[in-house]
């Protein structure tokens, strides 16, 4: 997979209002699911330490059939919002993976009204729908186009107690990037996952000591069969959920 970094923007939308930084996080009942998750086969992936002792995790998906470009950007833009489905009406989020996703809000929006570039947003999933695979972070969007998304965490969670407390991680920890590539059938979706500093403390301290608190080796694992099943669940309800946002 060929890897070209994002640029990131300058817009910067602060947090507005308050949200949970500590609270008792679990899986939630699954939401009625008609399809088959994309298998964990249908994706190129790859997992490896870099010589700074970063973990780096890369998908390269199946290609998401009748999903454009476009339509990703409006997605990535338009989460936080309800959406009929199966005959219910539900979280977009949650019907984006009926299984692991457990919570999502704009924490702040750009002057438009949408979740895009320079706004953060608070995101709470359980890989494999187990708990200790909970990730509960919030992101920052560095960059949201046509060509991809670019997220970088401010805050994750570690389990204490009784819940999970939000805590404020070192700058450029995680960053994770989606790239958009338009295709004959649909999108061509590449993901990249980073996780560590890429300096002198991040080498000798922080990528070694700092970074398995938040993601060990098995997470990181599970996170790759959770990213490629909600990546191909796309195909499945965007198109007709667009759709019916463009009339």
């Amino acid at each position: 997979m060929e890897t070209k970094t994002l640029s990131t923007e300058r817009s910067d939308y602060p947090v507005q209002g308050a949200y949970p930084r500590f609270h008792d996080w679990s899986p939630l009942s699954p939401l009625p699911f008609i399809g088959k998750l994309k298998p964990l086969s249908s994706a190129i992936t790859s997992a490896r330490k870099l010589s700074n002792k970063q973990l780096e995790l890369t998908i390269s998906h199946d290609v998401i059939k009748g999903v454009t470009p476009q339509m990703l950007r409006w997605w990535f833009c338009h989460i936080d919002d309800t959406m009929q489905y199966l005959g219910g009406r539900y979280s977009r989020y949650r019907v984006w993976h009926p299984f692991d996703h457990i919570h999502y809000k704009d924490l702040s929006k750009a002057l438009n009204g949408t979740g895009s570039a320079g706004t953060r947003r608070h995101i709470v999933e359980a890989f494999g729908a187990k708990k200790q695979f909970l990730v509960n972070i919030v992101d920052r969007v560095a960059h949201l186009d046509d060509k991809g998304i670019l997220l970088k965490t401010e805050q994750a969670g570690i389990s204490i107690g009784l819940g999970n407390l939000l805590v404020r991680v070192p700058l450029r920890l995680s960053s994770l990037e989606h790239q958009f590539i338009p295709v004959a059938s649909g999108t061509q979706y590449e993901s990249r996952l980073l996780i560590g500093m890429d300096s002198e403390i991040g080498r000798l301290f922080v990528n070694q000591i700092i970074r398995p608190m938040f993601i060990g080796e098995e997470m990181a694992r599970a996170w790759v069969k959770h990213n490629v099943e909600e990546v191909g669940n796309f195909e499945l309800f965007l198109p007709a959920l667009y759709a019916n946002f463009e009339n």
